[in-house]
């Protein structure tokens, strides 16, 4: 989904100002604030293009943030990812430890396995892309906490709208149709899965009526005004906020 769209975008940056599209290397960071009310685990996943699996992924509880720095001039000179917040997790690293929601294997501070459903902070940091970090708020697989993110010390073109803030801090559990409703240990919701990512349904529409700023569902980007897909070529580096679901 973000990888097509991206391609495609860059081409037609190239195509237009016939130079390589190129940003100076640098290494943007991520800041990651926990504003959920609860203890959460940092997951990251990469895309199979060689981005490096990020380790040492942080334990945040309520109101703690941690920063990340992307590898991103290191080789293959791109870092496409995502973020997410694990929930509910219990037992030992390496041993028995899983998550009630976005579970990504035995490991407290790495995924080893592809994540389960969750709200996703996705990225595309490429130093040869002069248009680039991409970045987006994904809620195509599930909604389980609402999350933004904001570029940090962006520097924005007059007349220009990049740079904006992707996602909503609304909470749109209450929200789901019941059907598509995962309950934790005390009987609260805590996840809403999609019931078909690759399709428009009930769940995707709630989704964008009430957060037009995030995807929510994978063909979003091809609808005419959407609002999914946001670049900032001028910032030191992004701040994912995950927002409260009380």
């Amino acid at each position: 989904m973000l990888t097509r769209l991206l391609a495609a975008l860059s081409a037609l940056a190239f195509a237009v100002s016939g130079v390589p599209t190129a940003n100076a290397a640098i290494d943007h960071t991520v800041t990651l604030v926990n504003n959920t009310g609860q203890t959460i685990w940092i997951g990251s996943t990469v895309n199979a293009d060689g981005s490096k699996a990020l380790t040492n992924l942080p334990t945040l509880r309520h109101g703690q943030s941690a920063t990340i720095t992307i590898p991103e001039t290191a080789s293959p000179g791109h870092w496409r990812g995502t973020f997410f917040a694990r929930q509910g997790c219990t037992g030992t690293s390496g041993a028995d430890f899983r998550c009630a929601v976005g579970d990504c294997g035995v490991q407290a501070a790495r995924c080893v396995t592809g994540e389960q459903p969750a709200s996703l902070a996705e990225f595309n940091f490429d130093t040869r892309d002069r248009l680039a970090p991409w970045y987006n708020v994904s809620y195509v697989n599930a909604f389980s906490v609402p999350v933004t993110i904001t570029p940090v010390n962006a520097s924005v073109p007059p007349g220009s709208t990049s740079c904006g803030t992707a996602g909503c801090p609304e909470n749109l559990l209450p929200f789901c149709n019941p059907a598509y409703v995962k309950y934790g240990a005390n009987g609260q919701r805590v996840n809403c899965v999609n019931p078909n990512r690759d399709a428009q349904t009930d769940y995707s529409n709630t989704i964008k009526s009430r957060c037009p700023k995030a995807y929510a569902w994978s063909k979003q980007d091809t609808e005419p005004g959407n609002q999914t897909v946001y670049q900032c070529a001028n910032c030191s580096g992004f701040k994912v906020t995950f927002h409260s679901v009380a």
